[in-house]
């Protein structure tokens, strides 16, 4: 578990990061927490991103998918859509998040997948829709990530 597979990108997007030199499937991955949790992108373009994350492991005292693990699985589905969106020469950073839990989920895998709202010059919207295995809603989400332009040695924390 948490192992990153390889995720299928658009052949254009592949030949931009790798004439800046970049391993586009490290920097898009689902980083440390999204590797702790499972997560796992499947698929990812500007226009749809799909990913998984295990329910086990990551579940409240009651023994259901905890929200924040939701969360985490719709803001890294959603940032990479923003990241892809805005190219190589921005960087995406999440400014607002929110998520409406519709049903619990006790085992299996839940599945996320982001598509955009809005996207713009300066700002990125996704929707993210994560479901269980018989395909119900579990989580409806939105995440805006504002696009900053790179700057040589930026600091991505502000």
């Amino acid at each position: 578990m948490g192992e990153q597979q390889h995720v299928k990108f658009p052949q254009e997007v592949i030949d931009e990061y790798a004439a800046l030199g970049v391993d586009l499937h490290a920097m898009f991955s689902a980083g440390h927490l999204g590797t702790r949790m499972g997560v796992q992108i499947l698929e990812a373009s500007a226009e749809r991103v799909v990913g998984t994350m295990p329910v086990e492991g990551n579940t409240q005292p009651y023994g259901l998918l905890h929200g924040g693990a939701s969360a985490v699985l719709a803001e890294t589905l959603g940032s990479v859509g923003s990241m892809l969106h805005g190219g190589s020469s921005r960087i995406a950073v999440g400014v607002d998040l929110n998520c409406t839990h519709h049903r619990g989920v006790r085992s299996g895998l839940v599945t996320g997948v982001a598509t955009p709202v809005h996207r713009g010059r300066s700002t990125a919207t996704y929707e993210v829709v994560i479901s269980d295995e018989e395909g119900r809603r579990v989580c409806t989400a939105r995440l805006t990530c504002l696009l900053r332009d790179v700057r040589t040695g930026q600091d991505t924390n502000g």
